[in-house]
């Protein structure tokens, strides 16, 4: 512990988190049992419910609040109290694929107008590679009428908080951070050390670990879109995709991907900041930009699919019913940001087909104000096709009678992550 963070663990300086939601809450509580921590937000309700203990994003226990050092709150004049912040706001993609910062541009000017002398400024949330340094920085000396390098340092540290995952937690996951120089480096390192088991890796700059984030999540996109287009192969073939992927897994050094829909805030968004940058450079990234169409038209393909079972079946395409199981972005969460789901149900929709869905996690109202859709509060009825979309934990306690039961004669189970596969199918089964 050198003297920059000796100062917070000794409560004579505070730590701020902007931004409380998936990421931020969870960083501002681990920090709060070490130190004191303003944890900040705009939304006024959500200060709220977070004084009552409560996360309301749902990923947090009300026993995750309790020894933490920690004022809630949305008001300038508390939050200038601080002299490191951490910004953890959303960074989204917009109707054309491109970067929305606006919640990075809003967070920025409201420390513009507190920063002050000796200030520290880390930015988690995702960005492309420059943009703390090109965007952020210009505006927070604006405001406060500071010099960045002489007045107040400014650091990047990706976030790598997993909605839904409580064994790769904060304090397990190596901290990747950077700094404007190796004082500023050297600093934000020792601060995080504080919360942080797991170790640092200090990247040799901003940039650096800006592409590092990025590239995590687009690693994964691309890897996934190749599984998706090999399911589509593999249906064309009429061979099993599953099988294929575990005859080959028994290689050492095959990477164990899988098909399936791509949605959330970081895997279907990230690789948009990436070739956004990449564009920017004059350069095309082909690669990048295939893998993210293919994942896109996931929900296409699958509803392309399932009317195609439907005429073959001999089915009224206008009088049946689909039941789609989950419609989060992943499993076990309430987080439906960025939802394939909810564009598969449009999909189907447009077909004419009666669709019902049910999600024991998902929130009604933001369902219907996101997507503009509704889902039951209950199964009723029997149903032409039943699609396992998302298989949270309450589906994977049935098995495939369950399923097939609320399937009619000549009906079809849809099961996109092939979690009943090596089942006993006694209705029409398909998978990925």
């Amino acid at each position: 512990m050198n003297a920059f963070s000796k100062q917070f663990v000794e409560k004579k300086q505070s730590l701020a988190v902007i931004g409380l939601g998936y990421v931020g809450l969870p960083i501002a509580l681990a920090f709060a049992k070490k130190i004191k921590v303003i944890g900040f937000d705009i939304n006024s309700s959500r200060i709220e419910l977070m004084k009552k203990d409560v996360d309301p994003s749902g990923e947090l226990n009300a026993t995750d609040f309790q020894n933490s050092e920690i004022v809630f709150t949305n008001d300038l004049t508390v939050l200038k109290e601080a002299s490191f912040y951490i910004v953890t706001v959303p960074t989204p993609i917009d109707t054309f694929n491109h970067p929305d910062l606006t919640p990075l541009i809003s967070a920025t000017k409201t420390i513009g107008k507190v920063l002050k002398k000796g200030d520290y400024v880390v930015y988690e949330s995702t960005v492309y590679p420059g943009c703390t340094e090109e965007e952020c920085v210009p505006l927070l000396e604006e405001l406060s009428g500071l010099t960045f390098g002489k007045d107040f340092k400014v650091g990047y540290s990706p976030e790598r908080i997993n909605p839904g995952d409580k064994e790769h937690t904060l304090s397990k996951i190596i901290k990747v951070v950077a700094g404007c120089d190796q004082e500023s480096l050297n600093a934000i390192a020792d601060v995080y050390e504080l919360v942080v088991d797991a170790g640092i890796h200090k990247a040799s700059s901003i940039k650096v670990a800006e592409a590092a984030k990025i590239i995590e999540n687009t690693q994964r996109d691309v890897n996934i879109a190749l599984m998706n287009e090999l399911s589509i192969i593999c249906d064309k073939l009429d061979i099993n995709t599953y099988e294929v992927l575990e005859a080959a897994r028994t290689k050492w050094n095959f990477l164990p991907f899988t098909p399936g829909l791509v949605g959330g805030h970081c895997i279907g968004v990230d690789p948009y900041y990436l070739t956004y940058k990449a564009r920017k450079l004059g350069l095309n990234p082909n690669v990048i930009l295939s893998g993210r169409l293919i994942n896109d038209q996931m929900p296409m393909n699958i509803a392309k699919k399932i009317v195609t079972s439907l005429i073959k079946s001999g089915k009224d395409i206008s009088k049946s019913r689909v039941l789609v199981l989950g419609v989060t972005f992943k499993e076990n969460v309430e987080d439906i940001r960025n939802s394939k789901v909810a564009e598969l149900i449009k999909e189907l929709q447009s077909y004419s087909l009666n669709i019902d869905a049910v999600d024991p996690y998902a929130s009604f109202a933001e369902f219907k104000h996101e997507y503009n859709l509704e889902f039951e509060t209950e199964i009723s009825g029997m149903y032409d096709v039943a699609i396992l979309a998302v298989p949270h934990k309450e589906y994977l306690t049935k098995d495939i009678v369950f399923f097939e039961k609320m399937i009619n004669e000549k009906g079809l189970f849809v099961d996109i992550k092939g979690v009943y596969r090596k089942s006993e199918h006694k209705k029409s089964y398909w998978t990925l």
